[in-house]
């Protein structure tokens, strides 16, 4: 069973930065995609940024250009680097991992439906 534990989540003012990290146990190679996901209080859900074993990445349009996601292999580490925060950003922060580490290719992994393992979710709070 992988467990994800994410740190990192705070308040800070719009315009500041914050860096959210998700430590997975088990192998570094059992994920096809890794991905962050964000809930608003009253809003469904919404992938925010997403990692492949290939290292592909690809990223909401709200948040293009100001987070960046990346994967440390040898920790077995998932972040996510937010720069830029607006108050829109204010959520409870999700990491996910899909447990596919042998499928050579998927099409897409932009679903909560794609992912089998979650963290317990990480709050970030911006202040306008």
């Amino acid at each position: 069973q992988v467990q994800l534990v994410e740190s990192g989540g705070g308040s800070v003012q719009a315009g500041g930065s914050l860096r959210l990290s998700c430590a997975a146990s088990g192998s570094p190679y059992a994920h096809y995609c890794m991905s962050w996901f964000r809930q608003a209080q009253g809003k469904e859900r919404e992938v925010v940024a997403t990692i492949t074993k290939y290292d592909r990445t690809t990223y909401a349009s709200s948040v293009k250009g100001r987070f960046a996601i990346s994967k440390d292999r040898a920790e077995n580490i998932l972040s996510l680097q937010m720069n830029s925060l607006e108050p829109e950003d204010t959520a409870m922060y999700y990491c996910a991992a899909d447990g596919k580490g042998l499928t050579q290719w998927l099409d897409s992994c932009a679903q909560e439906s794609d992912y089998k393992y979650w963290g317990q979710g990480t709050q970030v709070t911006v202040a306008s």
